[in-house]
């Protein structure tokens, strides 16, 4: 029975020290992601600068930047939803630099009974907003309904092909003078998934469940000597 006993704690105690660990290292990633979040957030808020000459995600994703464009014809309309507010399209537009280069533009959203009103083009603004990659398309992502106009994710490579402009998308961050009849959908962390502190306690909480049940187990050998 000693032997039980001992092969008990043992295990009782590689357990739970393994369960803690487990719990430790969920609460390091928890000051890793929010460091990384703070990180994020202050660079969205940066002041903005001139669009670079060669945007690329590994060394751009989230610069605010600001430029003056044409507004051109067409439109790619997202369906998207927002807290509180249900399901929405975002417009995506393609506009045209004072350098002549075609952009993508993310506008913001309209309500889901807008989606195929009139937007006006032509217009020269003044725009202000971040640069960003989106990633929301995977195996399962539904291609866009080209008869009804409805696309179901931002996926930069189609919607430049399909209006015709470079793969780079700016989120605008402020609506332009006029206002465009769209609300703007800034670029922010709060899609970015932070769970580690659940997990933590999910470990904590297995652990001391571990330490329980060793106990328990402990308690019934015990019961069994006497």
């Amino acid at each position: 029975m000693i032997k039980r006993m001992t092969g008990a704690i043992l295990l009782g105690m590689i357990g739970c020290a393994l369960l803690v660990a487990l719990g430790v290292w969920q609460v390091q990633r928890l000051a890793w992601k929010e460091a990384l979040l703070a990180e994020i957030d202050a660079r969205i808020e940066d002041a903005p600068v001139a669009l670079p000459d060669d945007p690329r995600e590994e060394r751009h994703q989230y610069m605010p930047v600001e430029l003056s464009a044409t507004i051109l014809e067409g439109e790619i309309t997202i369906l998207a939803s927002l807290r509180n507010a249900g399901p929405v399209y975002r417009i995506i537009r393609a506009v045209e630099t004072a350098a002549g280069r075609r952009i993508l533009v993310d506008m913001g959203f309209v309500q889901e009974t807008e989606h195929l009103a009139d937007r006006p083009y032509g217009a020269r603004v003044e725009l202000v907003g971040n640069l960003y990659w989106p990633d929301e398309t995977d195996a399962f992502t539904p291609e866009p309904d080209r008869a009804a106009g409805i696309w179901f994710a931002r996926d930069i490579p189609a919607m430049a092909a399909e209006l015709d402009t470079e793969p780079v998308l700016v989120v605008l961050r402020e609506a332009p003078r006029g206002g465009l009849g769209v609300t703007p959908f800034p670029v922010g962390t709060g899609a970015i998934p932070n769970d580690h502190l659940s997990y933590a306690i999910t470990w904590f909480l297995m652990a001391v469940a571990w330490l329980g049940m060793t106990l328990t187990l402990l308690w019934r050998i015990k019961q069994r000597i006497n």
